[in-house]
């Protein structure tokens, strides 16, 4: 070994030594298998008992759904990752924008909720329909309605405001923004098999089906 390579290996060793971290294994026992069959959950953290200890870590980690769900709301319905934005500080622009627009919708599925059944509103109501009846009819307000009406909104007390908010609220037909029921799947029926003719014929199976329909 040459001279240059133990210094690379020293320099390795002690870049490995410095950024080694104390981790620690959190083993989360299912009441259920998953629809993968496992029966537990195994969590690497390197977080402290004094800041969270393996309940808390296990109850934080169930919920990461959350935290991917909310990020697919990003990407489908604000854009917040757009490809064509090379610049970082463009991409990362757009990403916050993004993200305040989510607070406003996070807003108004909050007053919704309490004006119409919590439940309701997390099960049924469509994102997608919501941000595309907000985004139609903004510039229409914004045209309609000259900036003074708008401006004794922000004077107004919390408590006020809210109760405007709720009043709106009343008024929402959830039947425009519920989402579309997926129907149930219909069995395909088995194509028959002919071993001296393995092949099907799709054109064939078509134009058969066409002379029996047509007389």
């Amino acid at each position: 070994m040459s001279l240059m390579s133990l210094v690379v290996c020293d320099i390795c060793r002690s870049v490995h030594a410095a950024y080694r971290l104390k981790a620690q294994a959190v083993v989360l026992q299912l009441s259920c298998p998953t629809r993968d069959g496992d029966t537990e959950i195994v969590m690497v953290t390197n977080l402290p008992d004094t800041i969270a200890c393996a309940t808390q870590i296990a109850a934080l980690y169930r919920q990461r759904w959350s935290i991917e769900t909310f990020l697919g709301d990003l990407t489908l319905n604000f854009n917040g990752e757009i490809a064509t934005l090379t610049y970082p500080q463009a991409a990362l622009f757009s990403f916050c924008l993004a993200l305040v627009t989510y607070n406003i919708l996070a807003t108004v599925r909050t007053v919704l909720g309490s004006v119409h059944e919590v439940e309701k509103i997390e099960v049924a109501l469509s994102d997608y329909y919501l941000v595309d009846e907000i985004q139609g009819n903004y510039r229409g307000l914004m045209v309609a309605l000259p900036p003074e009406s708008w401006q004794t909104l922000t004077t107004l007390p919390l408590p006020e405001f809210l109760n405007c908010l709720q009043q709106w609220a009343a008024n929402v037909h959830l039947k425009r923004f519920l989402k579309s029921p997926r129907g149930s799947k219909k069995k395909k029926p088995k194509l028959p098999y002919d071993p001296k003719h393995p092949h099907v014929s799709t054109a064939k199976m078509l134009k058969s089906r066409t002379q029996r329909t047509i007389p």
